[in-house]
Formats: structure tokens, sequence, C-alpha cells
């Protein structure tokens, strides 16, 4: 495949994904209590881009409506301009909660918790969650880290809740 036919099979596939008309509502991730029921969305929203693209944007403010594959192969659209927003990620998590799948809006919310964190810093977070790399220390650090520096309380629990489970099962680094 040459690289024009590359790139545009990525732009079709990435376009697909997100829906045809938007990406993300430029708010404040909120949690599902946060939100009032008459703007939550529901899996009679889905797929959101098709039902409600006037609340999706993308990290930079454009609108999925008005990305052009031309765009993307001159420039003018970069990848910031196709990713992906927490404010998309709650949206997300209301759907899946809206047909009772709890556990994976849990893991939408996370992940629109760690957009906020550099992919250097995650992929070293990543590394020392794994049994025996860090100390409890380490842990409860980076825990602090992810809530006080990234605002990701959610995923700051789940990193204290491993540095309990670790010390319990004896997975922790030796000092």
């Amino acid at each position: 495949m040459d690289q024009e036919a590359l790139m545009k099979d990525v732009v079709a596939q990435v376009l697909a994904a997100m829906g045809k008309d938007g990406v993300s509502a430029p708010k404040p991730a909120a949690t599902a209590h946060e939100v009032p029921a008459s703007e939550r969305v529901t899996k009679a929203d889905y797929p959101l881009g098709e039902h409600i693209a006037d609340r999706l944007k993308s990290p930079t403010g454009v609108r999925l409506s008005d990305m052009k594959y031309e765009d993307v192969i001159s420039g003018k659209l970069n990848f910031k301009d196709l990713a992906i927003t927490p404010e998309t990620l709650e949206l997300q998590a209301e759907v899946a909660e809206s047909v009772r799948r709890d556990a994976f809006a849990g893991n939408m919310r996370r992940a629109g918790e760690l957009i906020a964190v550099p992919d250097d810093r995650l992929l070293e977070m990543y590394n020392a969650l794994r049994p025996y790399r860090s100390t409890k220390q380490e842990l409860l650090d980076m825990a602090d880290e992810l809530e006080k520096q990234y605002n990701a309380p959610v995923c700051a629990k789940l990193v204290r809740d491993a540095a309990a489970i670790y010390e319990k099962r004896d997975r922790l680094k030796k000092a």
C-alpha cells in the first residue's frame, strides 16, 4: 500500500471510529453524578458523531464534520486535531452506563484522566505498576502526582489500591 493510500485508510478508520460529525465537547470532564440527567447521553445517542455532533469537538476546537482528508495530507490538521478528549470519553462512559456496562464506563473515565499525562510519563507509570518494580512509597508518590499534578483522582485511587494489594501479596520492590 503506498503512503497516500495508507494515510487515506488511517483517516477513514479514525473518522469511522469517532463518528462522522465530531470528537468532543469543550467542558471539564464530569463524573456521572455531576452531570444533570437531562444532559446525559444514552445508547440512543450512539454513535455520538451522528446524534450529538453539536457537543463534539477536538482538543483544538475543530469539529469532526469540518475535518477533511486533504487537510490531514496538507498538514493543516495534525494529530492533536484528531485526538480524543476527556469529554468524549465521559460521553462514552455515559453511554456505557446507560446499558449497565459500569466497568467499561470506569475504564473510559480513567482513560479520560490519563489524557493529561505526557506519553513518556504514562509509560514510566505503567512500568512502575508492574510487580516488583516499585516500593510502596514510590507508588504512593505516583498516586499523589496523578492526583495533584494531573487532576486524576480516580487513577490515583487505583494506584493506592495497587500499593496496598502489592504490599499484602509481597509484590513490592525491596528498598
